[in-house]
């Protein structure tokens, strides 16, 4: 068995739980906490331009908020890695993932209204430490978060696997476009939970990040993790 198969975190169960958890997150800031997605931090920084091209600075300067914290999230979950020097059962990326979880709780204690910007930046730090900590699905690159590098992984593996007639690629194409179905099913599922419960339903995502962390438990490998 080779190392790819050996890491938990590297399984397509763990990327499709956190797909799910990538896709409810967008889909709940977006019908509950001000119409924003937070996963990526693209359209603020358009909407930064934006904003300060029309000389709205007060408006410009909120969206570095968002983005600041995502920014945050990946030196924290690099820093949770360097100083984690001892493997055992307990992998870094488990302390990532009870930092996420510890997150969004706290999101969840935020009352709709004044305060969806306090929850967006929590919602966007959780995915910084989440795409820079589940980084491959089966040894192929991919993000939980959002789909763009995705759509574009997986389809130029199709082309390829087609044209070359490689079932390995196809295999690939298979992997990041089921991701990517994860992803859709995790926003349809913010859909239509969320707006019944726009506080608690934070804490479903964070469900799907728990399972993952007794998933990587569960099926520790032998060896530690990179």
């Amino acid at each position: 068995m080779d190392q790819r198969e050996r890491q938990p975190s590297d399984s397509f169960a763990a990327a499709a739980l956190l797909a799910l958890a990538g896709g409810f997150l967008d889909a709940y800031t977006y019908l509950c906490r001000g119409g924003v997605f937070a996963n990526a931090q693209t359209g603020n920084m358009v909407l930064l331009g934006i904003r300060a091209a029309e000389g709205r600075w007060a408006e410009a300067a909120s969206y570095l908020a968002p983005i600041g914290a995502f920014a945050l999230g990946v030196l924290v979950a690099e820093a949770v890695k360097l100083l984690h020097r001892h493997p055992g059962r307990f992998h870094w990326r488990h302390t990532v993932l009870l930092a996420e979880i510890l997150a969004l709780g706290a999101a969840a204690l935020i009352p709709v209204g004044e305060w969806d910007s306090a929850v967006n930046v929590l919602v966007s730090f959780v995915c910084a430490l989440q795409v820079e900590t589940f980084r491959k699905v089966r040894g192929y690159p991919f993000a939980s978060t959002m789909c763009t590098g995705n759509l574009r992984s997986g389809t130029d593996a199709l082309f390829h696997g087609l044209t070359q007639h490689d079932r390995a690629l196809l295999r690939r194409a298979g992997c990041y476009f089921a991701v990517i179905g994860c992803f859709i099913l995790g926003a349809v599922l913010g859909a239509v939970l969320a707006p019944g419960a726009p506080r608690a339903a934070v804490l479903i995502p964070a469900a799907f990040q728990l399972a993952v962390f007794f998933l990587m438990w569960e099926h520790r490998p032998a060896q530690p993790e990179a």
